[in-house]
C-alpha cells in the first residue's frame, strides 16, 4: 500500500506551516503535497507553549494559533489544509526513508514517494537520562516541547498551586517557564551550571538585570551546580531533587529545560545518508541537501550564513524555521528566481512583563547602553571596528529595526566610547544615513522588515526614560501591537 506526492514535508511543526503557506501562495495543485507529522494537529505556533498556552487565565488554545498566525498571516487550521488539497497525515512516524528511490516507509507499513522532500523535523528536547540521571518518566517531571507535553505541564502545574517547582536549566525554556510557573502562583528554585541566566547570550551585565527581576517575585537560583538524583515517593512521585555537591531541595514538580538535539537519525546512515554538519542537515544556500531533490530547513538544518561569511550555523529559533520553510519552497518551485537565503539571525523572548529582540552574533567587545533600572536598555557586539551584534529590551517596534539595521549593515564603529554614549541613537543616526544614501543614489540597502519606510517617515530621536510625546506614543502603540495582538504567541 502507498500514495505518490509530487511535494512531501516530512515534519509538522512551524516551519511545516509556513511551507504550507508558500506553496498555496505558489499555486501548488491539489493532491500534490502533504505534510507527514508525528503530532495529531495540524501545524501551529511552537512558542505559544511556553507563553500564552501556560497562562492560568483565557489560556492560548487551539485553534488559536496555528500557523502562520504568528507572523500575522493566515491561520492554517484543518479545514484550510483540506480546501486547498493539502493532505495532511498526521499521528505518524517514518520508520525508514530511500532517497534513490524517492520513497518514505511508515511504521503502519505504508509507502509515500515524493519528487521533493522537505526535512522539517525540527529537534526533540534533551532528556536527563542522556546525562545519566534517571527517573525523569516520574508524573511531576515536565519537558516542553510539544502540545503533549504543554498539556501535561499545564495539569501537573493545577496540582501544584501555592507549592514549589525547580526548574533544570537557565536558559529560553527555562526562564519562559519559571515566569508561567510564577504566574500560576508556584514558587520557583531555578537549577543550572553556569555563571548566570542565559550564558550563551547573556552578558554577565545583562543576566543580573533579568536575575534581579526574577528575584523580586520570588524566583531563588543555584548556579553553577547540575542535578545528579531524585527522591521519590512511594507512587513515584519527585519529592525532592539532589545536586551534585549534595544540596537537598524539596519541590512538587520539576521542569526540565536543558536544550534540543535536531532530528536527524533518519538521515544520517545508509540509504538515507545526507551530509551533516553543526549537529543539523548541512544545506546550501537554497536549503537544499546533499540529494538535490531534498531540502531541510528550520533547526534541523545547518545553513551558510552572508552576514558571517557563509560560516554555516544551525540556529534553534522560530523566525530562521520560519524564513527557511519559505526559501526553500521557493527554491523548489522558481529556483531561476531565487538565489542564495540572506538571513538576519533574529532571537526573541517575552518573560512577565519584560521583552527583548537579539540580531547577528554576540561576539567581540561589548558595548552595553540604556537605563537598565528602568528595563530599557541594549548592548552592540563590535568585530574589527563593525558592529555584528545588537540586544535590546523594552524597545519599540521601530527601535527593533533601527538595531537590525545597524547588524544587517555591519555598521562602522569609529568610536566605541561614543558608541556607549549613544546607545540607541546610533542605531537610528545610522539608519537615517542609510535613507539619505538611498535616496540620493550614493548606496544601496537591502531592508531588514519593514523599517525604511517607516523610518523614513519618522523623525529621530534620543531614547531614554524621560523621552517625550513621541516616544511616549511610540511606546503606547507597540505596547497595544506587541502586548494584545501578539502577546500570546
Amino acid at each position: 500500500m502507498g500514495r505518490a506526492f509530487v511535494y512531501v514535508i516530512l515534519g509538522g511543526g512551524v516551519a511545516a506551516g509556513y511551507a504550507a503557506l508558500e506553496f498555496s501562495r505558489r499555486h501548488v495543485a491539489p493532491g500534490e503535497l502533504c505534510i507527514i507529522s508525528e503530532e495529531s494537529v495540524a501545524p501551529y505556533e511552537r512558542p505559544a507553549l511556553s507563553k500564552g498556552y501556560l497562562l492560568p487565565e483565557n489560556p492560548a488554545r487551539l485553534p488559536q494559533f496555528h500557523t502562520c498566525v504568528g507572523a500575522n498571516e493566515e491561520r492554517l487550521t484543518p479545514k484550510w489544509y483540506r480546501e486547498k488539497g493539502i493532505e495532511l497525515i498526521l499521528g505518524t512516524r517514518v520508520r525508514s526513508a530511500d532517497l534513490k528511490k524517492k520513497e518514505l516507509l511508515t511504521m503502519a507499513g505504508e509507502t509515500i514517494t515524493y519528487k521533493y522532500l522537505i526535512i522539517a523535523t525540527g529537534a526533540r528536547a534533551l532528556k536527563l537520562e542522556e546525562f545519566g540521571v534517571w527517573g525523569s518518566e516520574a508524573e511531576n517531571v515536565c519537558y516542553l516541547r510539544d502540545i503533549a507535553d504543554a498539556d501535561r505541564m499545564v495539569n501537573v502545574m493545577q496540582s501544584c498551586a501555592g507549592k514549589s517547582a525547580v526548574v533544570i536549566g537557565g536558559g529560553y525554556i527555562g526562564m519562559e517557564c519559571t515566569a508561567a510557573l510564577v504566574t500560576n502562583k508556584i514558587k520557583v528554585t531555578m537549577v543550572f551550571p553556569e555563571k548566570h541566566l542565559m550564558a550563551r547570550l547573556f552578558t554577565a551585565k545583562m543576566a543580573e538585570f533579568y536575575e534581579n527581576y526574577y528575584k523580586e517575585r520570588g524566583v531563588k537560583f543555584v548556579k553553577g551546580n547540575v542535578l545528579t538524583s531524585f527522591e521519590n515517593d512511594p507512587s513515584g512521585k519527585v519529592t525532592a531533587v539532589i545536586l551534585r555537591d549534595g544540596t537537598r531541595i524539596p519541590t512538587d514538580m520539576v521542569v526540565v529545560g536543558i536544550g534540543i538535539r535536531a532530528n536527524t537519525s533518519l538521515f544520517d546512515e545508509g540509504g538515507a545518508k545526507l551530509a551533516l554538519e553543526k549537529g543539523g542537515i548541512k544545506v546550501n544556500g537554497k536549503m537544499q541537501t546533499s540529494d538535490s531533490s531534498v531540502y531541510a530547513v528550520g533547526d534541523v538544518a545547518a545553513f551558510p550564513v552572508k552576514l558571517f561569511g557563509n560560516d554555516i550555523r544551525r540556529l534553534e529559533h522560530v523566525d530562521s524555521a520560519r524564513k527557511t520553510a519559505r526559501h526553500a519552497v521557493s527554491a523548489i518551485m522558481a529556483p531561476d528566481e531565487t538565489g542564495d537565503l540572506d538571513y538576519l539571525p533574529f532571537f526573541y523572548s517575552r518573560v512577565f512583563s519584560l521583552s527583548w529582540q537579539f540580531y547577528g552574533d554576540n561576539v567581540g567587545e561589548v558595548v552595553h547602553f540604556g537605563d537598565f533600572p528602568n528595563s530599557q536598555f541594549g548592548a552592540y557586539w563590535v568585530n574589527e571596528g563593525r558592529i555584528i551584534g545588537a540586544f535590546l529590551e523594552g524597545g519599540a517596534k521601530e527601535d527593533y529595526e533601527a538595531i537590525a539595521k545597524v547588524v544587517k549593515t555591519r555598521a562602522k564603529v569609529s568610536d566605541v566610547g561614543e558608541l556607549e554614549k549613544l546607545g540607541l541613537e546610533f542605531a537610528f543616526r545610522e539608519s537615517q544615513k542609510l535613507i539619505e544614501s538611498t535616496v540620493t543614489g550614493s548606496g544601496t540597502f537591502s531592508g531588514v522588515g519593514t523599517g525604511m519606510g517607516a523610518l523614513m517617515e519618522k523623525p529621530l530621536y534620543k531614547w531614554h526614560a524621560t523621552a517625550g510625546v513621541v516616544a511616549a506614543a511610540s511606546i503606547a502603540v507597540f505596547a497595544y501591537w506587541y502586548g494584545w495582538k501578539r502577546r500570546r504567541w
